[in-house]
């Protein structure tokens, strides 16, 4: 019997983290030309996961702080909604299946996003999609090409109760590319939504898809000291020219890119990291209540949905990191966002500092 419960527990894997971040908004700027309060806020987030693996297969679970209803931000604000110190929610982060044996990889459940990926300013890392992926590797051991993937999946963002093909869901395909030992990888992707909601989280008005065409790339400069650039290209190339409840200046607002500058790395104990992005991104070039919330504080609250709608911007964001433990981490990040197309009389606009330790265990 000690031995069955001795077997078992080697194969379970416990992994936790905890982050404190404090935060400061300023220069937020709304659609009507006033002016957000300046914001300062502490906040934090705990996760704690476990996994099981035997031979090709493994089970996983996670579970984390924060408001069910906000998928793109876990975080929780002391003194925010749970005054005089009551309890705290708690969310199923992950839940899943996965197979993998000869370069071949599938999952079932809701699991971390399928596809590689530089940044959130697509998708969130804080969105688990439900559904089913799948990946085939090819390693080649000779040549320029190192490692080529094939990766796909289907998705679904809401069920209708009726056939999938009225569900709101998305599908992904993605080719995976990497040469002279990762020193240029290459990752040129398709995604289908369909009868996605314009307002999250039951206030839409209207249905509509996009066919987002992405091409992903990231080049080593230098591998010592370790300087690398990375530079995301987005087209939708979904005509809304008939769709009447777009309004026309958003109706070609179909486009984006992502170009980012890096150094260095967290690997160990003392290490830096240093890294500065520009994202210029239409209205349409992404699903917003998706995509990272992280730049600025436009959201959907006006909809009663505390989701973000962080497309339809150009900004920077400036990220300065340092390992003082192996497993503890601080960072410090700086956005500056304006808006593209006006929703109102005047341009939105936001400033935004963070400073975070993360924990790991």
């Amino acid at each position: 019997m000690q031995a069955q419960v001795d077997s078992l527990l080697s194969k379970l894997d416990f992994a936790a983290d905890f982050r404190f971040r404090a935060e400061q908004d300023w220069n937020s700027q709304k659609s009507d030309g006033s002016f957000r309060d300046d914001r300062s806020r502490l906040r934090y987030r705990a996760r704690v996961g476990v996994t099981y693996e035997d031979d090709w297969y493994e089970v996983g679970l996670r579970i984390r702080t924060g408001n069910p209803r906000k998928q793109q931000d876990p975080q929780l604000t002391l003194g925010d909604n749970f005054r005089e110190f009551g309890t705290l929610p708690i969310a199923l982060e992950k839940a899943y299946f996965k197979g993998e044996w000869s370069n071949f990889m599938f999952w079932l459940g809701k699991n971390s996003f399928p596809f590689v990926k530089s940044n959130e300013l697509f998708w969130s890392d804080n969105v688990f999609p439900e559904g089913v992926a799948l990946s085939k590797g090819f390693s080649f051991q000779s040549g320029v090409l190192d490692l080529l993937e094939l990766k796909a999946g289907h998705f679904i963002i809401s069920t209708s109760g009726k056939s999938f093909d009225q569900d709101a869901y998305f599908q992904g395909y993605q080719v995976y590319s990497s040469f002279a030992k990762k020193q240029v990888e290459l990752f040129p992707s398709i995604y289908l939504f369909k009868n996605v909601p314009n307002i999250p989280d039951g206030a839409d008005t209207f249905v509509l898809d996009y066919t987002i065409l992405h091409l992903g790339s990231r080049v080593k400069l230098l591998d010592h000291p370790g300087i690398s650039m990375e530079l995301d290209l987005y087209q939708n190339i979904q005509d809304y020219g008939t769709l009447e409840s777009i309004p026309e200046d958003f109706k070609d607002e179909r486009s984006g890119w992502v170009l980012g500058l890096a150094y260095g790395g967290l690997k160990q104990k003392k290490d830096w990291f240093f890294k500065a992005s520009y994202a210029w991104l239409q209205r349409y070039a992404a699903v917003d209540f998706l995509a990272q919330n992280d730049w600025a504080r436009w959201d959907y609250s006006a909809f009663d949905s505390p989701d973000g709608r962080l497309t339809n911007l150009k900004g920077i964001e400036l990220v300065a990191s340092h390992s003082i433990h192996k497993n503890i981490s601080l960072t410090t990040k700086y956005y500056f966002v304006e808006q593209l197309v006006p929703l109102g009389p005047a341009l939105e606009t936001g400033s935004r500092i963070r400073f975070d330790i993360d924990v790991r265990f």
